[in-house]
């Protein structure tokens, strides 16, 4: 199978001008001026007033659903695959949440197994909100060493009500363990820290890597936007090497009780000349955002929506003026880098073939490939999951 994609603007995220890009089975083959080959097998897609960009990685989806915190009736549902397609998302790291007992991980691996069936890559992480965790094979280490899917663990809460008050003593032990295996198995090994906005924030975490030989770039901490106060002190914490995390999925109580919205996020980094390359973006698609009073009880919850994620780096160009290819690399090659898909994130010979076409004045998804596989075309879905 030749997929041919002529005649748009290539964004690596960085910007390489107008180039042709050759898709050779599921990955890429040529990145050409002009490149002209003859094939019955051959398809060919114009990008004409097209961008053509990376396949966005959303590092944070309960694909299995989430939530459960104000009953059984708030389990929020699965994820669809198209739900995921028509948001430009290529590739998707699925994890457990707060509820770590009516979903499982052999829920989880069967889930991203499906996805990746059906046309997308899908990875997991071990484990809940608990810790000791849940893991697949009974050991974190095995899990990460034996399961080809399984990058690391999260989503390990911390500084929040819903946590399971892990010691600093149970942490260090977790790392060590992702640390090692990461090591046996030629992973990257992630460790995805759930930030809650409870009193100690970074404490553990900061004196963790302090502490130890454990490298801050095993951590990926998310929710970094939820109030000002924990994206200040994240901002101190990727100066150690660690990524900051920031959710796109919200609701308005979020943001009017200190939330940093993403798209101002970027435009902060941008206007103060910071780095942006431990910096991510993830959805947390198909969790719950519960609402809680001021003594911890349930009130309600919403769910969030994988559409959020390119929504708020095309607000953070459109009308932050965040530059494109700065914005673009918090959904593509940073959060590759973060959990070390070396053949995801960028366009470029030899990754994989992954690409998403947008109107180069709206920024409206017009086409998605993933794996060399056209699944969207025109803005029309081709391609839909097994039961949809």
């Amino acid at each position: 199978m030749l997929t041919l994609v002529y005649g748009g603007e290539l964004y690596s995220p960085n910007y390489l001008g107008k180039k042709d890009v050759l898709i050779t089975q599921d990955k890429i083959q040529d990145i050409s001026d002009n490149i002209n080959v003859q094939s019955d097998a051959l398809q060919k897609i114009d990008a004409t007033d097209k961008y053509v960009v990376p396949g966005f990685l959303d590092g944070h989806v309960h694909i299995t659903g989430g939530g459960g915190e104000g009953g059984f009736s708030t389990r929020t549902p699965e994820i669809n695959f198209s739900d995921l397609t028509t948001a430009g998302i290529t590739t998707v790291i699925g994890c457990l949440g707060t509820d770590g007992t009516t979903r499982s991980m052999k829920d989880l691996i069967a889930k991203a197994r499906s996805l990746t069936e059906e046309g997308l890559t899908a990875y997991i992480l071990s484990g809940s909100y608990r810790v000791p965790i849940t893991t697949l094979t009974g050991d974190v280490q095995d899990d990460i060493v034996l399961i080809p899917e399984v990058l690391g663990v999260g989503e390990i809460a911390v500084s929040d009500h819903r946590a399971f008050l892990p010691t600093l003593s149970e942490l260090k032990k977790l790392a060590a363990e992702v640390r090692v295996g990461s090591m046996l198995s030629g992973k990257k090994g992630v460790i995805n820290v759930h930030m809650g906005d409870g009193k100690r924030l970074f404490k553990d975490i900061n004196q963790l890597i302090d502490e130890t030989e454990i490298p801050a770039f095993h951590f990926v901490v998310t929710h970094g936007n939820r109030t000002g106060e924990i994206f200040e002190e994240g901002l101190e914490f990727i100066k150690k090497g660690g990524f900051l995390d920031l959710t796109t999925s919200t609701v308005k109580k979020f943001l009017e009780s200190g939330e940093v919205k993403c798209s101002k996020a970027l435009r902060y980094f941008h206007e103060n000349e910071l780095s942006f390359d431990n910096i991510t973006f993830s959805s947390d698609g198909q969790g719950s955002l519960p609402n809680f009073d001021e003594n911890g009880n349930y009130l309600g919850l919403k769910v969030g929506g994988v559409s959020s994620l390119f929504r708020e780096v095309k607000e953070a160009v459109l009308d932050e003026k965040v530059p494109f290819e700065k914005a673009l690399s918090v959904i593509t090659k940073n959060p590759a880098k973060a959990f070390g898909l070396e053949n995801k994130g960028e366009i470029d010979k030899g990754k994989a073939g992954d690409l998403v076409l947008l109107d180069n004045n709206s920024l409206e998804i017009d086409t998605v490939i993933s794996k060399g596989k056209v699944l969207i075309k025109d803005k029309q879905l081709l391609v839909k999951g097994t039961f949809e």
